[in-house]
């Protein structure tokens, strides 16, 4: 009995997982690089008033800014897709020939590229155009709201570890506690970020902090020059 071959491919998480690594990447950063930054010239009430603000301010703006990046991109795809839907419609063949040559360059011979090409003609042009000609997959389809919501929750999510942080530390250690454990939480992140996606972990677990440490250590400067919240 043949069975129906199924794989999964992790290019199928790139819609969610690249929001919401950012979100919770920028979560952790923002938050603690101002956490770090009022810790200089502020108290605990201080320091946790201005890491509830980031946190509100940062998860509206990474959701608002995610839903528009990504509606941008699916208005284009749209736009491709009454595009193309209109040149089969005014010229099929020429369409396929298109098409024929598109597989001809991917190492089919022209008879058979054209058979391939007429094939798909007849049951769905307009996908075989999308997938083949446009690089269109269902995987990458643009999705504003999903990208929003992924981004707005892991925003909210990794803000609150710093925060967390900051209210259970003491006082005098909260600036170097944040530090610390926020790298750490980055490190978390990275590779659970790689491992989601199937990426190697240690590169990404490396990138992620260098640049979460590097965020961190200019606000912390600024916050110590200035004495003032930044």
């Amino acid at each position: 009995m043949e069975r129906d071959h199924y794989e999964e491919h992790f290019v199928a998480r790139v819609g969610w997982l690249r929001a919401a690594v950012l979100g919770a990447n920028d979560g952790i950063v923002s938050t603690a690089a101002l956490i770090v930054g009022v810790a200089a010239a502020a108290d605990r009430s201080g320091v946790l008033l201005a890491g509830m603000a980031g946190l509100a301010a940062g998860a509206l703006s990474m959701a608002a800014g995610e839903y528009v990046s990504v509606s941008s991109q699916a208005d284009t795809e749209r736009a491709d897709t009454e595009r193309e839907r209109a040149e089969i419609a005014a010229d099929p063949e020429e369409e396929k020939r298109a098409l024929a040559g598109i597989y001809q360059r991917r190492g089919l011979d022209p008879d058979l590229a054209m058979q391939v090409a007429a094939a798909l003609h007849a049951k769905d042009p307009l996908a075989a155009h999308l997938r083949d000609e446009l690089g269109f997959s269902e995987h990458t389809e643009a999705q504003p709201l999903t990208a929003a919501a992924a981004s707005a929750a892991s925003f909210t999510v990794g803000a609150a570890l710093p925060m967390a942080t900051a209210a259970l530390v003491p006082t005098e250690g909260i600036s170097l506690w944040v530090t610390v454990l926020s790298l750490v939480f980055l490190a978390v992140l990275g590779a659970v970020g790689a491992k989601a996606g199937g990426a190697p972990i240690r590169p990404a677990v490396v990138r992620v902090t260098f640049w979460g440490a590097a965020a961190m250590a200019v606000t912390a400067l600024v916050g110590n020059l200035f004495g003032a919240v930044v």
